[in-house]
């Protein structure tokens, strides 16, 4: 197998044209970094274009099974120097495996629609971050949107690009699990939720209800606002309930993650009490 050596060959100069946002966007794919990474989109079965690995990496014991997995299901894999595998990664220290992915182009109403297989008598719960903007939170949003069985995440204009690298890496994986959509304008997504009876239920510092008084077993959307300014105008202009968590310690606030985990820990407590 031939080794890719110049930043200047015409594969590697398009691949690293996938870290920018618009031309990630228009082309429809993305680049994720990393052994575990690597082996969770193969193990989910995601449209994965090209494995590249470089130097030594084969001889970690971590090859054989994600070349195998890569083999199995027709992927074109690729070697390419440490040199440019470094210019290429967005990590300080890669991990020498990478692959080349395909967006699965989710739409708003895809995932309003439900999971094929979604259990007679489950409601739907969804989250909504609204203009949150750090790539760190967005991930771990999904990553817990993931971990307590929620349909689908939906991001407002203005949200972070869910395929950024460092969303991406935020997610540990679960971005191959849970259903994204993004550019969804608030009024919208209301009147689209509305008409299949899901509910509104925005996080806000104070003044909302304690989220563990509120019925979280109804079709919802639980929605996190951006960090610096909260729920967008538009969004809190719409009918909805608010929720607050209660803090007894002297902290002010949670950052956006965090009051989003809670409140899926809460909702999937809820369900699975019932």
């Amino acid at each position: 197998m031939d080794t890719l050596t110049s930043s200047q060959n015409p594969f590697v100069k398009y691949m690293a044209k996938l870290k920018n946002r618009r031309f990630r966007e228009r082309e429809g794919k993305f680049l994720i970094e990393g052994a575990r990474f690597v082996e969770e989109a193969l193990k989910s079965e995601w449209p994965v274009e090209i494995l590249v690995y470089s130097g030594d990496f084969p001889e970690s014991g971590r090859w054989s099974g994600i070349a195998d997995a890569a083999r199995r299901l027709s992927i074109r894999i690729m070697a390419v120097t440490g040199k440019v595998m470094k210019e290429l990664a967005s990590t300080e220290t890669p991990q020498g495996v990478m692959a080349l992915c395909s967006m699965k182009g989710r739409r708003v109403e895809d995932i309003l629609a439900g999971p094929p297989g979604r259990g007679e008598g489950k409601q739907t719960l969804l989250v909504v971050a609204d203009g949150v903007s750090d790539p760190g939170n967005l991930g771990t949003i999904i990553r817990s949107a993931d971990a307590f069985g929620a349909d689908g995440a939906i991001l407002t204009r203005g949200t972070v690009d869910p395929y950024n690298s460092k969303v991406l890496r935020s997610t540990m994986g679960s971005i191959f699990h849970v259903p994204v959509a993004g550019g969804a304008d608030p009024a919208d997504l209301y009147r689209r939720l509305t008409d299949i009876g899901v509910g509104l239920l925005v996080a806000v510092p104070e003044g909302g209800a304690p989220v563990s008084r509120l019925d979280l077993c109804a079709p919802l959307a639980l929605v996190v606002g951006s960090e610096a300014q909260g729920p967008s105008r538009e969004l809190l202009s719409l009918p909805h309930k608010k929720a607050t968590i209660p803090m007894s310690g002297g902290a002010e606030s949670l950052n956006a993650a965090v009051a989003a985990s809670i409140m899926l820990y809460e909702a999937a407590r809820q369900r699975g009490n019932k």
